[in-house]
């Protein structure tokens, strides 16, 4: 059987990180915690990392940390991806905003840049881009409509660690994004030059995910946020403490959604491999891309994705992931069913969006990770050209 993701096989090199933790006595708030932050913050480029309970959490606590600051009220618009998985919708409506569903790019599965400028109204206050997939989702006409409408831009970037934003020809014009070419932004050393940043840098905040099947995933639940700006960076942390900045006195009407210590010294044990993880990830699926031929199976575009999930799109999904199942490849569907036809959000089920319905009906993923051997995927690939 050629499992989709197989975590035991890829985290049993990381069991030491745990055992430390347990054997020191220290499980919240401490050294691993603070060392994580730190090294996490450095490899995305911002100054700051603040780790709370999940992705989910990351992104709620960004939208309250706003409106806590007045950058954000009540019944403002949030553009988002109609094409996302759930948390990025769900944060935005416990925060009492209103999301605004804008269709993805079928070649790409990323938010349709040409269809946003539409979309904005006199209530648009930010614009939620979602790395999806692990591709980057960040162009400079993105950039461009933030910085002419005063928008927010706050990245999910739970599907995309490591990911880069590079420019299609020159660098960014000044003030395009708010940090990408900033002088006080340390990128990682894996950086090559003309790559720009990576997704986590680019907007005024951004929320991870390390939840354990993420590129670099938790033995739990874990999530963070990124950002360069101060304030939001205090205010988030306040939140994520019950609403404290110091003990017992509560500022903020807050959660609790702090990052384990367990978690962080796994983590940070991992963050030393993610970028040769996702290359190993780019040589699968450029594998694929490269090898396989049928005219059933459309396959992503090469680009600086760390593939977090292989999409490919099949009219007859789910007849190929049977077929693939019969003969020991195991799949995943990411998503069954789109947002807006979600039994939570009934007031969107009206809403047609072809776009982002025709990926979900079709959408099918392959197993691509670090610890595929080269025999896997050259069976992946057999099987996909004699499917009919």
């Amino acid at each position: 059987m050629i499992k989709y993701l197989p975590l035991k096989r890829i985290n049993e090199p990381y069991v030491h990180a745990a055992d430390s933790v347990l054997q020191g006595g220290w499980y919240l708030r401490g050294e691993a915690t603070a060392s994580f932050e730190e090294h996490y913050a450095h490899y995305i480029g911002t100054r700051h990392c603040i780790g709370c309970g999940n992705g989910l959490d990351a992104l709620t606590l960004i939208l309250r940390a706003y409106k806590e600051l007045g950058r954000l009220a009540d019944g403002d618009e949030v553009i988002v991806p109609a094409n996302t998985f759930i948390a990025s919708i769900l944060a935005i409506t416990e925060c009492a905003l209103t999301p605004i569903l804008v269709e993805p790019r079928l070649d790409t599965f990323q938010i349709d840049d040409s269809l946003i400028e539409a979309a904005i109204t006199d209530k648009t206050r930010a614009l939620m881009l979602v790395h999806l997939y692990g591709r980057c989702a960040y162009t400079e006409k993105i950039g461009d409509l933030c910085k002419k409408y005063s928008l927010l831009l706050i990245e999910d970037n739970a599907q995309a660690h490591g990911c880069s934003y590079r420019p299609l020809q020159a660098p960014p014009k000044e003030g395009v994004s708010n940090y990408l070419m900033s002088s006080h932004v340390s990128l990682h050393p894996s950086l090559r030059e003309g790559l720009g940043g990576l997704t986590g840098s680019l907007g005024n905040a951004a929320a991870h995910s390390f939840y354990p099947g993420k590129n670099l995933g938790a033995f739990g639940d874990a999530g963070a946020v990124t950002t360069d700006d101060d304030q939001l960076a205090d205010v988030v942390r306040a939140l994520g403490n019950y609403g404290s900045r110091q003990r017992y006195v509560f500022e903020h009407l807050g959660r609790n959604s702090r990052i384990d210590e367990v978690q962080a010294a796994i983590l940070d044990a991992k963050l030393k491999n993610l970028d040769s993880d996702n290359a190993r990830r780019q040589e699968i699926a450029n594998h694929y891309i490269a090898n396989i031929h049928n005219p059933l199976v459309a396959l992503p575009a090469p680009s600086t994705s760390v593939y977090h999930i292989f999409p490919i799109l099949c009219p007859r999904r789910d007849a190929l992931r049977q077929y693939l199942a019969d003969n020991g490849v195991e799949t995943q569907v990411h998503y069954p069913i789109p947002p807006h036809k979600q039994a939570c959000y009934p007031q969107w089920h009206s809403l047609s969006l072809p776009v982002t319905e025709l990926i979900h009906s079709q959408e099918l993923s392959l197993p691509c990770h670090q610890a595929m051997t080269q025999e896997e995927a050259d069976i992946v690939v057999g099987l996909l050209n004699r499917f009919a």
